[in-house]
């Protein structure tokens, strides 16, 4: 089923178009589809008019098999609205429980990178349980190197259960030679799409309604070349035409160049008012009748399309409600070529016609593009001030973009639309010209002196310099900025002072404008002279205020500043109440149930946990009730409830054979803990290496420090010291400079013991080249906040070596070894029980529990003369 939740999606290029009664059957060509279908990619590539996008529909009608469909055109020219739509077709024909995960997916983007929203979609794809085929139609409109890049990683690592049939005018721009190597690619192109003798025979009577004899058939196959329009276009001219064989003879040669005589003759020939109709509507990428009656300026367009379909004059159903239609794309060329020639004029009213009636419609996407076809800029200027909120939250930054740079020199844009701009360089990851574009700005503000309109744009540029000085680290120039400033009144911007941050991330300290876990003085300072200036001037309750005061919250949190944390959560929890901004209320109720886990209050951690649950279940999106419950489990995991853990994590339906993704690494990490626990140190060990290399490359840094930190106690508890200390080491590194606390007092005991074991190796002169860049100051401040600092293994003097029995020594040699206990009682010529009691009394005589903590006593005292592993 086609989900109802997005309105920005439009239902007609998601759905199989509708065959006409009349349509020649290819069976040999869909037979040729279905044949592929055992490879990962079907491709269909002609030029235009030989009937590519008739052939798929005809294969998806005709075979029981899933199909999702996406008719692509220019406008997707952006990653996360190309994404944002095949996973709105993938959802409406597979199992809602994996459709439903998918668009939660692709409302993440842009957050995250496209790269780590495939592999998340293609293990969702995984898992399906029948074959479901994908079909891209018109791929040749997508030109932007980003989605090639992206939808060539998904052929390369394309699921079993998934077909990928794509039909373009042109190669596709990246290389699939290893596919038809393997013989998992199917190719048809213009020769096989040309019809036989017997389908154009077929064709004129089913379609025109004439016999022709074979000679004719040879003509048109001649004249034609099996080219299926001009094929149509020579049988609509033949029905008035009583001399074929005159009418063959001026149309020799091949189509390219007879298609504009064709077109002519099948238009010059129409009624004056259904050639006025289908010239003013040419400019029409989709239309229905209400917009004909708009761009026409007369009713009864709804006769007019049904005159203009019962004559074959290349219109096209875009539903199965006969709802809203297309011109065949070689016709609307066509005809649109003709106007601009005939009727320069026309052509400029039609398309502020169709944009005024798209706009009136709420379609602003079209409005805006047909207000820049008609050159009216002060228009598009109106309707893209108006769309650009939309715009923002759907993330479609490459479309405001395309927008933006489609402004002509000569046009000078209002310094409100030029901010806007700025803006969108700004998210974009263009300092330069934001800053460009921001200078310009300024100058024009100066020149307007203190009126409104200037404080107006003033409010904006705060916005847009504190986004940019994060993505440049300018902050000396922010806060001279902000000094010149102070005194001004910020006056009410929704664009941008409501734009939601996070529609996904547990901790907004994971997101952009939590800089993904980049902590120092001069964040803070930024954080707190930020929002001071927005409560000064009313926007207490705005949403970039908030995010801001919930990033330093957490920021608050790592650094172990409690006190200044609970105040602050204290009022963000009085402002954001009932999960109304769950992207907000699910952080500051993650972080109060873990400062009552500091305080050693696990009862209260899981009420808060319980009572956000409560809320969460109520919400849309499942994501925020998944955080919950992965925070839930670690609770259980730290008390050592393991059953209950496990029961919390099933529910979450993720194991420890998944290939894990970015967008659930919260839950994963939920599970690794629980792994941990149960000792199956190799399960999640391989969880963490594929979570680490996605948090590598989406860099962020508070993930990175927690997984190195459970890699690093996981390897430990294996015994693998010199791996563990390396790992320590990658946290370590990332932690002092950010001033990171928490993330390693979080982990308790065995965090101490291991910070105390990375002390005392740095500290040996040996090994201490290894360790380079983290000092030991920062260590022994770590370990001078664990509440219980462990016994210092290296003040374990001669003294315990000599208390020891020679037994004892060979007992500690065999572990060391890795010797089971049957293994050393054969070794010492004993019982299995005599060596259980001996391993009773040596673990009793070294203050420890077990073999793993008997090993590190070894390594760090020498007691056996060797530091090796």
């Amino acid at each position: 089923m086609i989900r109802q939740a997005d309105p920005i999606i439009l239902k007609t290029k998601i759905v199989i178009p509708a065959l006409k009664e009349s349509t020649v059957m290819r069976d040999r060509l869909v037979d040729s589809i279905h044949s592929g279908l055992k490879g990962r990619l079907t491709i269909v590539c002609a030029p235009t008019g030989f009937g590519k996008t008739t052939l798929l529909a005809q294969w998806a009608h005709t075979r029981q098999h899933l199909c999702a469909w996406v008719s692509l055109d220019e406008r997707d020219n952006d990653t996360v609205r190309f994404w944002r739509y095949i996973a709105h077709a993938l959802a409406a024909v597979i199992p809602d429980a994996i459709g439903d995960r998918i668009l939660q997916l692709s409302q993440v983007l842009p957050s995250l990178s496209s790269i780590t929203f495939l592999d998340a979609l293609i293990n969702e794809l995984f898992v399906l349980p029948e074959p479901v085929t994908l079909i891209l139609d018109d791929y040749h409109n997508i030109f932007q190197k980003q989605i090639h890049d992206s939808f060539s990683y998904l052929v390369h690592h394309l699921p079993e259960t998934m077909h990928l049939l794509v039909a373009t005018r042109t190669e596709l721009p990246f290389s699939t030679v290893q596919w038809m190597a393997k013989k998992e690619q199917n190719q048809i192109d213009t020769l096989q799409l040309q019809f036989t003798p017997a389908e154009m025979e077929l064709f004129c009577r089913s379609m025109a309604g004439m016999t022709l004899s074979e000679r004719y058939i040879e003509q048109l196959m001649l004249c034609t070349e099996g080219w299926v329009t001009g094929l149509q276009l020579m049988a609509l001219s033949l029905r008035s035409e009583p001399d074929y064989s005159r009418f063959m003879e001026e149309c020799r040669g091949n189509h390219p160049r007879i298609s504009e005589y064709l077109f002519h003759e099948v238009v010059s020939k129409l009624p004056a008012d259904i050639y006025r109709f289908l010239m003013k509507t040419s400019v029409l990428s989709r239309m229905d009748p209400l917009i004909c009656d708009a761009v026409t300026q007369e009713s009864g367009s709804l006769r007019m399309l049904t005159t203009v379909r019962s004559m074959n004059l290349f219109l096209v159903p875009l539903d199965d409600q006969n709802s809203w239609f297309r011109y065949h794309h070689l016709f609307s060329q066509f005809l649109q070529e003709l106007l601009k020639r005939t009727d320069p004029q026309q052509w400029i009213t039609s398309n502020r016609l169709a944009s005024e009636a798209f706009a009136e419609r709420g379609y602003l996407d079209e409005a805006v593009d047909h207000a820049i076809a008609s050159r009216d800029f002060a228009l598009m200027e109106t309707y893209l001030a108006r769309h650009i909120p939309v715009v923002l939250k759907r993330g479609e930054f490459a479309t405001l973009l395309r927008w933006f740079e489609s402004i002509p020199s000569d046009f000078t844009p209002s310094p409100e639309l030029a901010l806007l701009y700025a803006f969108v360089l700004t998210v974009t990851g263009q300092p330069e010209r934001s800053e460009h574009e921001l200078q310009l700005i300024e100058r024009e503000c100066q020149a307007m002196g203190h009126s409104e309109r200037s404080r107006q744009l003033q409010s904006g540029i705060v916005f847009v310099r504190s986004n940019l000085v994060f993505l440049t680290g300018d902050f000396d120039h922010w806060l001279a900025f902000m000094d010149g400033i102070l005194d001004d009144n910020l006056p009410e911007n929704p664009t941008y002072y409501n734009f939601n941050y996070n529609l996904a991330e547990p901790l907004v300290r994971r997101t952009a404008l939590g800089l993904k876990g980049l902590l120092s003085t001069d964040t803070e300072t930024i954080g707190i002279r930020f929002t001071e200036i927005l409560e000064a001037h009313g926007w207490r309750h705005s949403l970039i205020h908030l995010y801001v005061k919930q990033s330093l919250c957490e920021g608050y949190y790592e650094w172990n500043r409690m006190d200044q944390c609970r105040e602050l959560l204290l009022e963000m929890e009085k402002t954001v109440v009932n999960g109304q901004i769950p992207g907000l209320f699910i952080p500051i109720r993650i972080i109060k149930a873990r400062i009552y886990i500091t305080e050693g209050r696990l009862h209260l951690a899981h009420a808060i946990i319980e009572e956000t649950l409560e809320t969460a279940v109520k919400l849309p999106d499942t994501r925020w009730m998944h955080a919950l419950r992965s925070c839930k489990a670690g609770i259980y995991v730290r008390e050592g409830r393991i059953t209950e853990a496990k029961q919390e994590l099933t529910r979450l339906g993720i194991s420890a054979k998944d290939k894990p993704t970015f967008n659930r690494e919260f839950e994963y990490l939920a599970l690794v803990r629980l792994l941990g626990k149960q000792r199956k140190e190799a399960e999640a060990i391989r969880l963490l290496e594929l979570l680490k290399l996605q948090s590598e490359r989406e860099q962020l840094l508070s993930s990175l420090v927690e997984i190195s930190n459970l890699q690093a106690l996981l390897e430990y508890q294996l015994g693998k010291r010199s791996s563990a200390l390396k790992l320590l080491h990658e946290a370590l590194l990332i932690g002092e400079r950010n001033g990171y606390i928490r993330s390693f007092l979080d982990e308790g005991t065995a965090m101490a013991e291991l910070l105390t074991s990375y002390l005392n190796y740095k500290n040996n002169q040996a090994a201490a080249s290894e360790r380079t860049g983290v000092s030991e100051e920062y260590v022994r401040k770590l370990l001078g906040l664990f509440p219980i600092i462990p016994k210092a293994y290296t003040h374990l003097t001669s003294d315990l070596s000599k208390s020891l029995s020679r037994n004892e020594l060979n007992l500690l040699q065999l572990i060391r070894q890795g010797a089971t206990n049957k293994q050393i009682a054969a070794a010492l010529h004993l019982s299995e029980g005599t060596v259980k009691v001996y391993l009773s009394r040596l673990y009793e005589k070294l203050g420890v529990s077990s073999r793993t903590q008997a090993l590190n006593i070894v390594q760090e005292s020498h007691l056996l003369n060797n530091e090796g592993d």
